[in-house]
């Protein structure tokens, strides 16, 4: 079998991309398309003498809001006056403007389609767990799960939910409104469960975006799956990381001070909901899409803000890639196959390591059995082991 020409990459590449857009723009007008944004702060009335059941009404506000908001046991209060309360109207408007919120948020969910979702996401992880376990990953398999990763859970279930809008509509709900919405931090919970589990699983084999990116790479590489038709570079990590580091600061910064969401603008999920794509979304998918033909993961390793979060937190991971370093020859092969240099940090067991999206391309690439994803601590090498 040989090395796909340069042609065929291009041509799968264009092909790849063009049916994810056009097929995602097709579903996306079939599911009901809910309004998914924070609602603007409501300018509440406020009368001498207005009863709370005045108040609901006059400010079309629900029973059940005016209770929480006042903290009714029961209706009968409903007819006492709001002044009797001895709250400000600056502290009435702030607890209503949470709850309407809150109850956006919720409004805004399909939540059929979530659930339904989260059930795939846990099977398809599984299967990847399963065959990497047995270490039965080949270049083939891993495109046929990349593959089927992002037509399940964005081609047709759409761009949301996604790890990434967890964490990033989590900070802009909070920033703008200073509430949090429960079911998303339970989310939240879940992927980084699953981050916990195995290193940076979720990410690696589930997230739409991610696979996108992670087939696209693959598309460039030669039949073994060890290095690019057309040159493909290793960022430095520390290259890589600040600057994820950066844009993250930058875009909690800009949400707390002006209630901006700049992800917004160039949220590459959005290629499954073609039709929210605005100019310069086009632009900096575009460039994200090519990039990835020769960088791996840019997305991933440059801007995802739970990239950055699950980065951390796969420090602890119960499973990951782990060195075996009696049967390790040092012949550094999986290190060059590693379409980063996380591969080269685990080797040598450096202080810092890149996110390791559990791909294990450097498991077939090992030939002594020295390497296997499973439980427990990394080892320390050997001194001297990689001096040569």
């Amino acid at each position: 079998m040989k090395n796909p020409s340069k042609t065929k990459i291009l041509i799968q590449f264009f092909t790849l991309c063009l049916m994810v857009i056009g097929v995602s723009y097709l579903i996306s007008s079939i599911w009901v398309q809910k309004k998914e944004e924070i609602p603007e702060k409501q300018v509440l009335f406020f009368a001498e003498s207005m009863t709370l059941a005045e108040f609901g009404v006059k400010n079309n506000l629900s029973t059940r809001i005016l209770q929480e908001v006042f903290e009714l046991k029961d209706k009968k209060g409903l007819q006492k006056q709001v002044n009797a309360f001895n709250a400000t109207e600056e502290r009435i408007s702030s607890k209503v403007d949470k709850i309407l919120a809150v109850e956006a948020e919720h409004g805004s969910k399909n939540w059929q389609k979530i659930l339904l979702k989260f059930i795939l996401w846990f099977v398809i992880c599984g299967v990847a767990f399963y065959l990497m376990r047995r270490g039965k990953i080949t270049p083939e398999v891993r495109k046929i799960l990349y593959f089927s990763s992002l037509v399940i859970f964005g081609v047709i279930l759409g761009a949301d939910p996604s790890a990434m809008g967890t964490v990033k509509d989590a900070i802009g709900l909070y920033a703008e409104k200073g509430v949090i919405f429960p079911p998303r931090m339970i989310a939240l919970t879940v992927f980084l469960l699953i981050v916990l589990l195995a290193n940076k699983f979720f990410c690696g084999w589930a997230c739409q975006i991610g696979t996108l990116q992670d087939l696209i790479f693959r598309l460039n590489r030669n039949k073994k799956d060890r290095k690019g038709v057309f040159k493909q570079v290793k960022l430095p990590f520390v290259v890589t990381n600040t600057i994820r580091v950066l844009f993250f600061a930058i875009f909690t910064v800009v949400s707390f001070v002006w209630a901006l969401d700049i992800i917004e603008f160039i949220d590459p999920f959005k290629i499954y909901k073609p039709g929210k794509i605005e100019v310069m979304g086009w632009v900096f998918m575009g460039g994200l899409l090519v990039l990835s033909i020769f960088v791996y993961r840019p997305w991933c390793t440059m801007f995802c803000p739970f990239g950055l979060v699950g980065w951390l937190v796969e420090k602890l991971a119960v499973f990951k890639i782990k060195v075996d370093y009696d049967k390790c020859t040092a012949c550094q092969s999986c290190a060059k196959a590693c379409p980063t240099t996380a591969m080269d940090s685990i080797l040598k067991r450096d202080k810092v390591i890149p996110d390791c999206f559990a791909c294990g391309t450097c498991l077939e690439s090992c030939k002594s059995g020295a390497l296997t994803f499973s439980f427990g601590k990394r080892l320390q090498p050997p001194a001297k082991k990689f001096d040569r």
